[in-house]
């Protein structure tokens, strides 16, 4: 079994699980009940505070904070965690807190990148494969599906999801949710096109692409109400899984507020 490198300075909790291959840089803080996996490395001066757990292989940068309790006044002090999984690059100066709620997780899946400054609320979940640039700031309960790419300096409202393949543009303000597949930007976000160039990047065929982009024209540049829209898809398109997958996304968010469908309307 492989010894980590530790540095001299650094402060490591005895409750603190520790993985093989893992390096830990110079003044970096380890908190009690934290979990760090198998060839991780954390740079210097990074904090994870109790109940952060990293998976396998993660990069941790310089000044990065995991684990700090929600900025949220409903937080009563409960046992809550972050949970990141393999292969995620954090960059210097993230910050990612700690759910609301009895056992609840922040969690991050595999292969992401989050770049420099990127703020990431409680409750939060991002899938696998992601990119968040620089200076996002992603409110609690956002669910950031597979694929996608966050701009820089975005702002994102609470309870918003973005669906798989979706690209946001940098310095957008994001309040409702953004379906699967689609180029959106701008104060508020808008849907501008359909993402040709990450779908064909993902290897998603000819046929389906153009399904696809018939689909957004109907949901977007038609005189055509939403579900108008959805009625002429039906009619008019082949079914398929990322056609069917769209619809689907579409018709929950009217089942939210604002056309958040993760944001439940209040009785």
């Amino acid at each position: 079994m492989s010894t980590p490198k530790i540095h001299a300075t650094a402060v490591i909790d005895p409750s603190a699980q520790i993985g093989e291959d893992v390096e830990i840089g110079a003044y970096t803080v380890i908190g009690p009940d934290c979990i760090v996996g198998d060839g991780t490395i954390l740079g210097p001066h990074v904090v994870l505070e109790q109940y952060t757990e990293l998976g396998k292989l993660c990069q941790v940068r310089a000044g990065a904070v995991l684990g700090g309790p929600p900025q949220d006044n409903k937080f009563k002090g409960e046992r809550s965690f972050v949970r990141v999984g393999d292969r995620t690059q954090i960059r210097e100066f993230v910050t990612i807190h700690r759910s609301t709620g009895e056992d609840e997780a922040t969690t991050i899946g595999d292969d992401n990148l989050i770049m420099a400054y990127v703020h990431i609320g409680h409750n939060c979940n991002v899938g696998n494969k992601a990119m968040l640039s620089s200076y996002a700031g992603l409110s609690g309960h956002i669910y950031i599906e597979d694929n996608v790419i966050v701009g820089g300096m975005i702002g994102m409202h609470q309870f918003v999801r973005v669906g798989r393949y979706a690209m946001l543009g940098g310095y957008s303000k994001v309040v409702q949710d953004v379906p699967p597949f689609m180029l959106a930007d701008g104060r508020p976000a808008d849907i501008l096109d359909l993402n040709v160039r990450g779908l064909r990047r993902a290897g998603i065929d000819t046929n389906t692409r153009n399904a696809l982009k018939q689909a957004y024209k109907l949901l977007y540049r038609s005189n055509m109400n939403r579900t108008q829209a959805l009625e002429a898809i039906a009619e008019e398109l082949e079914p398929n899984p990322e056609l069917d997958y769209l619809v689907q996304f579409i018709e929950r968010m009217k089942d939210g507020t604002s056309g958040r469908q993760d944001d439940r309307p209040r009785r």
